[in-house]
């Protein structure tokens, strides 16, 4: 097996800006441009298709950043609403029997 860790890195979205602002400024591929700041090419790559959709030119349908980070959010807010639905059905059925008693 390789020395390589299981956990992934985070970057800061300034890092991201910059890293795809070399390969599109850089003339140099993908590939060159991730050896050379340390980072995955795949994870660069990622990054620069997502730059080409947030700008508008990637493939009708791919969403952008942002809707993504609104997909995230009310996904997010769809569970907890689903949770505490749960939790007030199950409060519901508990005073229902406690009543009948």
């Amino acid at each position: 097996m390789g020395s390589k860790s299981n956990r992934s890195r985070r970057y800061t979205e300034e890092f991201k800006r910059d890293a795809v602002a070399l390969v599109r400024s850089s003339g140099k591929t993908v590939t060159e441009v991730a050896r050379e700041i340390g980072v995955s090419a795949e994870g660069l790559r990622n990054w620069v298709k997502q730059d080409a959709i947030d700008r508008g030119q990637g493939v009708p349908g791919e969403l952008t950043s942002t809707e993504r980070e609104e997909l995230r959010r009310l996904r997010r807010q769809n569970r907890e609403q689903a949770e505490t639905i749960e939790v007030l059905r199950k409060a519901a059925v508990f005073f229902a029997k406690e009543s009948d008693r």
